[in-house]
């Protein structure tokens, strides 16, 4: 508790477009009672900066001064809680995590080993495997792979490159199209599921909150209802128990009414976190209070099931005073909101 009275505040890195989760991190230092919401980003028009209590134009995480540039920001701003939400600055922040942990800041990423695993498509069908649980079936040679398929990049995020096949033609056009190695899965026709999940640093399960995805736009869902299933639930936690993984967790998952096939897992928040927030699985304040050396209690069933979350968009106006401000920080990076 003596480290958070110095660093009450959390940082939430390429924060973007990210509105919803700055709102939920101010909600949760509202209800442990103190503390300021950062947000940081390379770019000073992301609307998120603007939603934050302060705010930073911050160094792109392949920048070598990216860590340092960091490690800066929150000693000037008394930060005891880094949330990374974008995949490109996943591993960087896992191999500094004890970096910050050794000046009282706590990074909510998994260890490098883990984080690695769940950002290789093959690396993580090996994980699914070890655990003994399923993926869709991937083909090896892509000559003579079933039609109709799947194609995706061994590597990427958002759904980019990735497509259905129904001809060798397509198939050729999908694999050649992709930058680096493709991957060739049985097409799977089934409902397909988020669950977000929230692991303590202890490798203690704290919530899980199954979603079914009703609509997805761009590999983002745009309308997701929760559900409750148990079993998927528990093939969730032992696979993300397997990979030693920690913090907030996006999992993807085909249901069917005999199997469970993984797609993925984001370890990090996703786009519709906000759903299981709103369901009762508020992680932020279990990452905050995390942060602060308290213990969480696990808290696995107690959310709502049959919540819908209807997603859209919203426009903010921002002054030019507010513009010119974020178009020129400080020398350390730092803006007021």
């Amino acid at each position: 508790m003596s480290g958070w009275a110095g660093r009450p505040n959390v940082l939430i890195t390429s924060a973007a477009r990210k509105v919803l989760l700055v709102r939920a991190f101010r909600r949760a230092l509202a209800a442990v009672g103190d503390g300021s919401v950062l947000a940081a980003d390379i770019n000073p028009l992301s609307p998120a900066l603007f939603e934050a209590d302060r705010a930073s134009v911050i160094p792109r995480s392949d920048d070598p001064g990216f860590v340092e540039a960091l490690l800066d920001l929150c000693a000037a701003e008394g930060v005891g809680l880094v949330v990374p939400t974008r995949d490109e600055e996943l591993p960087i922040l896992a191999e500094a995590r004890d970096r910050f942990a050794a000046v009282g800041t706590l990074v909510l990423v998994s260890g490098a080993e883990a984080v690695a695993t769940c950002l290789d498509k093959v690396r993580f069908g090996a994980a699914v495997a070890a655990a003994g649980l399923a993926t869709p079936p991937t083909v090896g040679d892509h000559a003579t792979a079933p039609l109709p398929a799947f194609v995706k990049p061994r590597t990427g995020k958002g759904g980019r490159g990735a497509t259905r096949v129904d001809s060798r033609r397509e198939l050729e056009a999908a694999v050649a199209a992709i930058a680096g190695e493709a991957i060739v899965q049985e097409l799977v026709d089934a409902p397909e599921c988020t669950i977000d999940v929230f692991i303590d640093l202890e490798g203690r399960p704290i919530s899980s909150v199954p979603r079914e995805r009703i609509v997805v736009v761009a590999g983002e869902s745009v309308v997701s209802r929760t559900i409750r299933d148990p079993e998927l639930n528990a093939e969730t936690l032992r696979l993300c128990g397997s990979i030693g993984l920690v913090g907030h967790l996006t999992v993807q998952a085909f249901r069917t009414p005999d199997r469970i096939l993984f797609i993925e897992i984001n370890p990090r928040y996703g786009g519709a976190a906000n759903l299981g927030f709103e369901a009762g699985a508020r992680t932020p304040e279990f990452a905050v209070r995390m942060a602060r050396g308290e213990t969480v209690e696990p808290r696995l069933e107690a959310y709502e099931v049959g919540l819908t979350m209807l997603r859209y968009s919203n426009d903010r106006f921002v002054r030019a005073g507010d513009l010119a401000a974020i178009a020129r920080p400080s020398s350390a990076g730092e803006i007021g909101s």
